[in-house]
């Protein structure tokens, strides 16, 4: 279900913008599996696969907690950390996407 209104965001923000060249921007979301993990999946605007993008989880001080990539389904899940911390989306200069961890909810 979150897949469908990922995707259906996605057509939405395209569908809106002027033109096809502006319609490329990183989108990344997370939620908390409750089971002390964390899913992000991601994804860009016009429609592109994230498969492989850099993804890291770290610390208040930017220290690297976590360091992965998103899997073929442009997703990636990590246990969540005791302290507090910052997911990043990191598909190079330009399209970086960075969400709190403290706004991660179920």
């Amino acid at each position: 279900m979150r897949r469908i209104l990922f995707g259906l965001g996605v057509v939405a923000f395209c569908f809106f913008l002027a033109g096809q060249a502006l319609c490329h921007t990183p989108l990344c979301s997370c939620y908390d599996n409750g089971d002390g993990t964390i899913t992000c999946e991601g994804g860009f605007s016009d429609g592109s696969s994230a498969a492989g993008v850099d993804m890291r989880v770290v610390d208040a001080e930017g220290r690297v907690l976590i360091k992965g990539k998103m899997n073929e389904d442009s997703e990636f899940t990590f246990k969540k950390p005791d302290v507090p911390f910052k997911v990043i989306f990191d598909a190079g200069p330009g399209h970086v996407v960075e969400i709190k961890g403290e706004d991660i909810t179920e």
